[in-house]
C-alpha cells in the first residue's frame, strides 16, 4: 500500500446483543437499546448513519436502566 492509499476502515458493527425485547414505554430494544426501525435498516445504512445510531445507544440504555430500576420488584 502507497503513502498515499488509506486502509479502507472496518465496517461499524451491529450493536446487537442476543437480547431482542422491546420496551412497550420508549420503543426501543432492551438489548441494544436501538428502535424497531433502527433494527430492520442497520442492513442498508451507510458507516455514517450507523455511528449516528450508536451515538444514540448510551443515553438510551441509561433511560432503560433507570425505568428497570423504578419497576416493582426489580
Amino acid at each position: 500500500m502507497s503513502a498515499t492509499q488509506t486502509k479502507p476502515a472496518a465496517p461499524v458493527p451491529s450493536p446487537c446483543v442476543d437480547v431482542c425485547t422491546m420496551d412497550a414505554g420508549t420503543g426501543w430494544c432492551l438489548g441494544c437499546a436501538r428502535t424497531i426501525d433502527e433494527i430492520a435498516a442497520w442492513s442498508s445504512l451507510d458507516d455514517d448513519a450507523r455511528r449516528r445510531v450508536w451515538q444514540a445507544l448510551p443515553a438510551r440504555q441509561e433511560t432503560l436502566a433507570q425505568r428497570t430500576a423504578r419497576k416493582p420488584g426489580a
